[in-house]
């Protein structure tokens, strides 16, 4: 089956849930990007976003490193990307390594939640790049002692996920018939019952 990355995205948007924001059913996580440069406007756009995410103690702990193709950086956070992300990741034009501040700024003491807070903050980002149309997909393929030789990494800040950003295109492009297979293969959830509970067990009832 050949499909356009139009046809593509369309199919994998989630059924809209009346009052839900429609950027939460149509963000998804494509291996196929096309050459088109992310503009540094839209990238002000999308960090601004991750900017005011919330964080405890307001510690803001996340960090991101940001390779634009063509830049040393960029291809040193390829260099660091494990498994299939290495084969379709250097086509985005944008790759981005999630860092963790793991301990408090003030007192030098572990923060526990710096983590959950990288994890909100990146949220925040790749939605916003779905608000404007930009497609992101994040990775946990990550050789991460070798992104914090390549990248200097100081010791106190911890390596997340990759996420690579920018502009989708036709599965075909991939190449290699396994990577065509995942990008056309279905998207699912588990339904709000098993994940959203009353008690431990009890499905909450959201009527």
């Amino acid at each position: 089956m050949s499909l356009s990355a139009t046809e593509l995205s369309n199919l994998k948007h989630a059924p809209a849930v009346d009052g839900v924001l429609p950027v939460f059913h149509e963000r998804w996580s494509p291996r196929a990007f096309s050459p088109r440069e992310v503009s540094r406007q839209d990238l002000h756009r999308i960090f601004e976003a991750a900017r005011w995410a919330p964080s405890s103690n307001n510690e803001q702990p996340w960090r991101y490193i940001v390779g634009l193709r063509g830049t040393s950086t960029h291809e040193k956070i390829h260099a660091s990307l494990m498994g299939f992300n290495q084969a379709w990741a250097p086509k985005a034009p944008v790759l981005i390594v999630g860092l963790a501040k793991v301990k408090m700024s003030h007192n030098d003491s572990p923060n526990h939640f710096a983590f959950y807070d990288l994890g909100a903050a990146s949220a925040c980002l790749v939605l916003q790049a779905a608000a404007l149309g930009i497609a992101s997909h994040q990775m946990g393929g990550v050789d991460r002692e070798k992104a914090r030789t390549l990248l200097e990494i100081p010791e106190d800040y911890q390596i997340a996920a990759a996420i690579a950003l920018g502009y989708q295109d036709d599965p075909e492009t991939l190449g290699s018939e396994e990577l065509i297979k995942r990008e056309l293969a279905p998207r699912n959830r588990k339904p709000l019952e098993e994940i959203v509970f009353s008690a431990w067990g009890e499905p909450l009832d959201l009527g």
